[in-house]
This record gives C-alpha cells, sequence and structure tokens, in this order.
C-alpha cells in the first residue's frame, strides 16, 4: 500500500531534540511567517549555487516564498556557470584524498575546484564573460549604470546566453547544459526579485569586470556600489516589512552576505533616523562555533544588542551542514509530498 506523506509531516514525526528540534521549528516559524503574511530575505553565503541550490531554491522564488535575495558574487555567477555549462562539470567524490600534484592536474584541465565538484573555465567563464563584457560597454556608451544582478537579468532575459556561441575548442551547440527549471538567478530575473550583491568584485567575473577597468576597456562607473545596494535597500526593506508579519531573514552560512543586509534595520533607525519595523523571524544555519569576534557563530541574541534583532523576534540557530538542511527545509515550505510504503 502507497500512502503521501508530506516533508512537513515527516519533520514532526521524526525530529523532537537536538538540531532536529531547531530544524523543524525553525521550518514550522517560517511557514508561520508566510502564512501570516510576512515576507522572507535569503542569504545566501558559501557555494550553493555549485552545490545546485537551485533545484528548491527556483521554486521557492516561483511560488512567492522568497522576497528578496542577499548572496555573494560567487553565488550570482555560478547559478549561471551551472545554467550554461552544467554538463562540463566534473565531480570529485574522493577529493580529501586529493594530493597537491592531484589538484594541479585539475588546475591544467582548465577546471576550478569548488570542494567536490569543479567549474570549467572555457565552458563557463569564457562562455559568459564576452556577453556581459558587452552590456557593460554598452552602458557606458549611453551613460547608464546598473547593479551587478541587473546586468545578469538583462543577459539572461533576452536570451543570449541561451544561444550562447561556442568557446574555443569546445563543442557547445548554443543551448543550455542546464535544467533552466533549476536556475534560481533565471526565476529571480522572470520576477525582477530585489537582490543585493555586497563585495561583488570578491567573485570570478568582479575580478575580470577590475581588470577591464585597469585595461582602460571599461569604466568602473557603469558598475553601481555597495553603498548603492545599502541605499536601495533601505526601501526595499521598508516596502517589504510593512505588511503582515513583516520581513525575516533567513541566513546560509556565514559572511558579508549576512552581515551587510542585516545592518538596514539599526541603519534605518540611527543613520537615516526613521522609524523601522524589526526583522519578523531570523534563522541561521551554519557550522561556525562560536569564537572570539566570530559573527558568523555568534548566538542570534547577541544581534539585540546591535538593535538588529529584538527579544521578541522568533529566532533559531541550526548547526548543520546547508546543503542538507536548506533544500529539505525548502521543499517542506513548499509542501512536497514523497510516497512512502507500507
Amino acid at each position: 500500500m502507497k500512502n503521501e506523506t508530506n516533508i512537513l509531516g515527516l519533520f514532526q514525526k521524526l525530529f523532537y531534540n537536538f538540531n532536529s528540534r531547531a530544524f523543524k521549528d525553525a521550518t514550522l516559524a517560517f511557514k508561520e511567517h508566510l502564512d501570516g503574511g510576512g515576507k522572507m530575505l535569503l542569504a545566501m553565503g558559501g557555494a550553493m549555487s555549485s552545490a545546485q541550490l537551485g533545484i528548491t531554491l527556483a521554486p521557492m522564488i516561483k511560488n512567492n516564498k522568497i522576497h528578496i535575495i542577499s548572496c555573494t558574487g560567487a553565488n550570482l555567477e555560478e547559478s549561471i556557470f551551472r545554467l550554461v555549462a552544467h554538463k562540463s562539470y566534473k565531480d570529485y567524490p574522493d577529493y580529501r584524498y586529493f594530493t597537491k600534484e592531484d589538484d594541479e592536474a585539475i588546475l591544467n584541465r582548465g577546471e576550478r575546484r569548488v570542494t567536490d565538484t569543479s567549474i570549467p573555465e572555457e565552458e563557463a567563464f569564457r562562455v559568459v564573460e564576452p556577453i556581459i563584457l558587452k552590456r557593460w560597454k554598452e552602458a557606458e556608451k549611453k551613460g547608464e549604470r546598473y547593479f551587478p544582478h541587473e546586468y545578469f537579468y538583462q543577459i539572461l532575459l533576452s536570451g543570449e546566453l541561451e544561444g550562447k556561441p561556442a568557446s574555443p575548442g569546445t563543442t557547445s551547440q548554443g543551448r543550455y547544459e542546464g535544467n533552466p527549471e533549476h536556475c534560481w538567478l533565471l526565476e529571480a530575473a522572470k520576477k525582477n526579485l530585489p537582490i543585493v550583491v555586497p563585495g561583488w568584485e570578491d567573485s570570478t567575473l568582479g575580478n575580470i569586470f577590475a581588470g577591464y577597468c585597469k585595461a582602460g576597456e571599461v569604466s568602473p562607473k557603469v558598475m553601481k556600489t555597495g553603498v548603492e545596494y545599502m541605499t536601495q535597500l533601505y526601501d526595499w526593506y521598508q516596502e517589504l516589512s510593512k505588511d503582515g508579519a513583516g520581513l525575516g531573514f533567513y541566513q546560509i552560512g556565514g559572511g558579508i552576505s549576512g552581515d551587510f543586509p542585516i545592518c538596514v534595520v539599526p541603519s534605518i533607525k540611527y543613520d537615516l533616523k526613521k522609524p523601522v519595523r524589526p526583522w519578523g523571524y531570523f534563522c541561521q544555519i551554519s557550522d561556525s562555533t562560536t569564537s572570539y569576534g566570530s559573527y558568523s557563530g555568534a548566538t542570534p541574541n547577541e544581534k539585540i544588542t546591535w538593535d538588529k534583532l529584538t527579544k521578541h523576534t522568533p529566532m533559531f540557530v541550526i548547526e548543520s551542514d546547508a546543503t542538507i538542511v536548506a533544500p529539505l527545509m525548502f521543499e517542506a515550505i513548499l509542501d512536497r509530498y514523497i510516497l512512502s510504503e507500507r
């Protein structure tokens, strides 16, 4: 006999204590926040795009479960790299046993390893580079300026990447190698989802952009800055937090993708001297332990002292692997079902 069990029901059946309890409670509170009319910000660190989080994140965006994203420049570009070059990625499940010589061989093959997988330079970086460079140059010619994510939106919505030209030495047929339904950035582009990318320069295409600027081929002025991201975030936050349960904060990993956007609340309050609604929910998935000055490993109540959270904010820390926890939580929020044999 076959029965359908939804993922959230499975959590409630199995998870009672320790990390599993935090996982379940955070999921239930996430759902309650959305059901109460709240919106959700996703702060995405690590290499989640290379880890194919888009398989579950794209449906979350499509179904209006995520309303704004803060991510690293690497996560931004790697969503596109997975789309255009998915079949050219190589997996290395035995990476823990690699020698320096093994990794040097990977380098010489034109691959860039990210833990157990690798991004192919020719099929990914060098395919996207001339297409986005054209956009940068067009913006300079027209006297226009855009945020980093807006250039990505432009090339995704134009179809230029779908008909990408073959790179030298490759056999690309000009079609996506990855499943477009698994590309979270493509889904975000369709919705013109608000995105902030603090520290975008710390990415492959960010480095490439800096190189072209240094060579005098394009002006740095065509790229809006991190300060402008924050000034835009002031408006986005006020708009997204005004209704229902307000705007929640769901953080994967640590670092600038989380530290940057959470500061918007105290900045509006103390720097703009305007009334602001506090964050309506907070959850961080992290394997970073609390240590001397480690903000990534700080417990949420420390943020109360910075006026980023309040004692009333539902707050959770899940000390686990985000590549496992986040997809399962998203599946539960989407109310997916699995078949079980009985």
